[in-house]
């Protein structure tokens, strides 16, 4: 069974910025990610910026990312094979 790998915000950040989303802000150690669609559409995400993030944050922002993301293109980056 595949498991959640160990991974940093800034690599989290790294990862959703690869698929179109941008740094629209950053208050305290959150960053906030923003996308938006050609129909004019906006895409957030709040992103801890951590040195590890815990399991549970980050599978909650993977679930979070899901919504805009399809599970092909972000299971690789989030999950161990």
């Amino acid at each position: 069974m595949p498991k959640l790998k160990m991974l940093s915000g800034k690599e989290v950040t790294s990862i959703l910025q690869d698929v179109g989303f941008f740094v629209a802000g950053q208050k305290g150690s959150h960053i906030k990610l923003k996308r938006i669609l050609a129909d004019g559409t906006s895409q957030t995400l709040t992103i801890p910026n951590h040195d590890e993030l815990d399991k549970g944050t980050l599978k909650a922002i993977y679930n979070q990312a899901l919504r805009y993301i399809s599970e092909e293109n972000l299971r690789k980056h989030f999950y161990t094979d």
